[in-house]
């Protein structure tokens, strides 16, 4: 099985060259891993201490930002290299200041791991939520180097535990410790034989709950809202985008809307400000317009829609309609409803909170159109669902220092 996946491994990467030439996205993914061990090399020497993290993308890496900061207090003197596999999570933090070298993770072939390895040479390897490479685990431990999966969550579709599974199975025998987010991981993980295991929680809740604290004021939001309602649709998709349009054209309420997509490409953004009724603008066209005679802005920018969420009365997280949900923990951390599609299924915060009452999914216009109006006018019933989330939010933190002690220990007695 082992040639198998090696030879599946060296295929994909030459296929992914050759789709690289028609398509930009892979072009990154293909070019930008041919500049991993340069960037390493060029910051850090065969001497430096060296703590990796490794995200798959921008959702992981938010995952581990808790962790990573705090490593960074507990040990100045080491160097952080940061590792992603998709260009959805490099391109947006390449220049990010948050770690000494931030690149590509080379392709899981036994040459490339050696290569990645000599020049990065971790103290500790951390790897976040779902990423297992088998040749880059196998290398690490045989080097007997520390290597631990944060915020982990397994499921029973998983390949770990199908009955053809043994391969991938054995590649989670390389980790030193298991740090997963509930006690259904824990007991999957129990029943192929892994012991070393923390229920820690998720790191999210850590990362969430630290965006309230910081300063989130926004002046052109400040300008625009007039201390009015303001109904903010974030990561949204064309499905979820006819929704709210509908909604806000028909809307007779003193509401601001902002609608901040998925995609913003030019054509993309262009659509959705022709499909608006009311007065729009998009965020990059602002200038010195007096925003507080808009009634809708759509944001066609991205690294600010956290902060425009702290501005909200209620929120809409897009992607329940087919593409897969966005982050519900962003706006529901600053104390309002949040509205979602109808699919789900599979994010447990989503599950855990539309149980609760602090998230509403909804099926159709006229539930999106039902519930949004009564968010707006039961200031009671606002106010009780934003609770539920703040509550929820509180409950579920701390999963980073439970992490972080153990990590410490480690890093401290190597030194």
């Amino acid at each position: 099985m082992n040639f198998i996946y090696n030879l599946l491994v060296i295929s994909a990467s030459t296929i992914l060259k050759v789709l690289a030439l028609v398509n930009s996205k892979l072009s990154l993914f293909v070019k930008g891993r041919k500049e991993t061990i340069s960037l390493i090399n060029q910051s850090i020497s065969k001497e430096a201490r060296v703590i990796w993290i490794h995200a798959a993308s921008l959702g992981e890496y938010e995952q581990g930002l808790p962790v990573i900061e705090q490593l960074k207090i507990h040990h100045p003197t080491h160097k952080i290299v940061l590792t992603f596999f998709s260009p959805s999570g490099y391109e947006v933090k390449k220049n990010s200041k948050i770690a000494d070298v931030i690149c590509y993770l080379p392709m899981d072939t036994k040459r490339k791991v050696k290569s990645f390895l000599t020049a990065a040479h971790p103290d500790i390897a951390i790897f976040i939520k779902y990423e297992i490479w088998p040749n880059y685990l196998n290398a690490l431990k045989k080097a007997d180097t520390p290597t631990y999966l944060i915020s982990a969550l397994f499921k029973e579709n998983q390949i770990y535990f199908k009955w053809y599974g043994g391969f991938m199975r054995n590649a989670l025998n390389n980790f030193s410790q298991f740090f997963v987010q509930n006690e259904k991981s824990k007991s999957l993980l129990n029943s192929v034989g892994y012991t070393n295991i923390t229920i820690a929680g998720d790191t999210r809740f850590d990362r969430v709950s630290e965006i309230v604290e910081r300063d989130n004021k926004l002046d052109f939001m400040t300008r625009f809202k007039n201390d009015k309602y303001c109904f903010v649709a974030g990561s949204t998709w064309a499905e979820d985008e006819k929704i709210i349009i509908d909604y806000i054209n028909n809307n007779i309420h003193p509401i601001k809307f902002v609608i901040a997509p998925h995609t913003i490409k030019d054509n993309h953004i262009e659509e959705i400000i022709a499909a608006i009724d009311k007065k729009v603008i998009r965020y990059t066209e602002m200038k010195n317009a007096p925003l507080a005679e808009y009634d809708v802005i759509v944001i066609d920018t991205i690294g600010i829609l956290n902060k425009v969420y702290s501005y909200a009365n209620i929120a809409y997280v897009g992607g329940g309609f087919a593409t897969g949900l966005h982050n519900t923990l962003e706006p529901a951390v600053f104390g309002i409803p949040v509205i979602i599609g109808p699919q789900f299924d599979g994010f447990a915060e989503a599950e855990e909170l539309v149980q609760l009452g602090g998230v509403i999914s909804i099926k159709n216009d006229n539930e999106f159109q039902e519930h949004a109006d009564k968010c707006f006018e039961d200031n009671n019933y606002r106010s009780k669902t934003g609770r539920i989330n703040t509550g929820y939010i509180k409950e579920k933190a701390g999963a980073t220092e439970r992490i972080v002690s153990e990590l410490n220990a480690v890093l401290t007695s190597n030194n």
